[in-house]
C-alpha cells in the first residue's frame, strides 16, 4: 500500500520548496505545467495524495480516470479528486498550461469544493476545451497565479473566488463522455475501483487523519453508479455487500491503531469515521467479542 503523497513530497519531486508562508492543511499555490515537466523523465501513476489539483493543459495526452479513458488533442481542463485514481500520460512534446494545488481544508468554512460535480464524477472531471475556451480559463488560472504573488491582505479569499469562478464555468460547459477501461464485466470493474478507493483510505498515519468515504453512499457517489447498483456487483463479484466490506476493512485498520499505536481510543474513533467513541467501541464489540479497550490491553489477535 502506498503512503500519502503529501505536499512536501510533491514539491521534492519538483526540485521546489513549498510557499514559506502556506501550512500544508490549508494550502494553495499555482505552478506552471512547463516546471513540473523539468523534473519529469517519465510519467508517474495515482498514488494517494493529500491533494485536490486543477489544471489547464495544452498538448497531446491520455488521461485515465477512474475507469475511464480520455484522450486530450489539444486543450482541456482536469479536476483532479485525491481519492479517485488518476494518470496523465504525455504523448506530445509540446505542453503548456497551469496547475491549481490546493487542500481540502482551504475552504473551510468557505462551502464543499469537494461535492461538486467535477470532483465528484469521471465524466464531468475532464472538460475538453476549444481554442476559445482555453484563452478564457487561461486568463483566470493567470490572474490567480499574479495574484497569489501579490501582497493583497484579502488574497486567499480572492483565490477562492476564481478558484470556484473556474469550477462553476466549467460545469457549464458539456462534460466529456469517457470510454470504460476494458475488464471482464462490469461489475469485476466497479468491484475494483470500490476496492481501490477503500484500501487508499490506509493506513490511517496520523491521529488528525479521518477517513473520507464511510458509507456506502459516499462510495456511490465517487464512483458514478446507484448504490443498489454498487451493492449488488460487490455481492456478485465478493459475496459480501457494500457495508460488510466497509466494516470489515474499518475492523482491521482498528485491530491496527489499537496494537501498534498509543492513540486513544476517541482519537481512533475518530479517525476510523466515528462521531462518538462509544459508537465506535459498539462496533468493535460486536464483532470481535472484547471491547477496544480489552483487546490493548491483553493483545488479543
Amino acid at each position: 500500500m502506498d503512503k500519502i503523497v503529501r505536499l512536501n513530497t510533491f514539491y521534492k519531486s519538483l526540485s521546489a520548496d513549498a510557499p514559506a508562508d502556506e501550512a500544508e492543511i490549508r494550502h494553495f499555490n499555482i505552478i506552471r505545467v512547463e516546471d513540473t515537466l523539468l523534473h519529469r523523465n517519465v510519467t508517474v501513476k495515482y498514488s494517494r495524495r493529500s491533494f485536490f489539483k486543477v489544471s489547464i493543459i495544452r498538448g497531446r495526452s491520455n488521461i485515465h480516470y477512474a475507469d475511464q479513458f480520455f484522450e486530450i488533442t489539444d486543450y482541456a481542463l482536469v479536476f483532479t479528486n485525491p481519492l479517485i485514481p488518476f494518470h496523465w500520460e504525455i504523448i506530445g512534446q509540446e505542453q503548456e498550461g497551469l496547475v491549481c494545488i490546493f487542500t481540502e481544508d482551504f475552504f473551510n468554512q468557505f462551502g464543499n469544493i469537494a461535492g461538486y460535480p467535477v470532483f465528484q464524477r469521471p465524466d464531468a472531471a475532464i472538460v475538453p476545451l476549444n481554442a476559445e475556451h482555453y484563452a478564457r480559463f487561461k486568463q483566470l488560472f493567470e490572474k490567480a497565479y499574479t495574484e497569489l504573488a501579490g501582497n493583497y491582505a484579502y488574497k486567499y479569499d480572492l483565490l477562492r473566488g476564481l478558484l470556484l469562478e473556474i469550477v462553476h464555468e466549467a460545469q457549464k460547459l458539456q462534460p466529456a463522455l469517457g470510454t470504460p477501461t476494458a475488464a471482464s464485466n462490469a461489475s469485476e470493474r466497479i468491484a475494483s475501483l470500490f476496492m481501490e478507493l477503500l484500501d487508499r483510505q490506509f493506513p490511517i498515519e496520523m491521529s488528525n487523519q479521518t477517513i473520507k468515504l464511510k458509507t456506502p453512499t459516499d462510495f456511490s457517489i465517487q464512483l458514478n453508479v446507484h448504490v443498489n447498483h454498487l451493492n449488488k456487483a460487490l455481492k456478485e463479484v465478493t459475496g459480501y455487500t457494500t457495508s460488510q466490506l466497509i466494516q470489515e476493512r474499518i475492523l482491521k485498520e482498528a485491530r491496527v491503531l489499537l496494537k501498534s499505536t498509543q492513540w486513544t481510543i476517541n482519537e481512533i474513533a475518530w479517525s476510523l469515521g466515528f462521531e462518538e467513541a462509544n459508537h465506535f467501541s459498539a462496533f468493535f464489540k460486536s464483532r470481535s467479542k472484547v471491547t477496544p479497550k480489552h483487546f490493548r490491553l491483553n493483545s488479543i489477535d
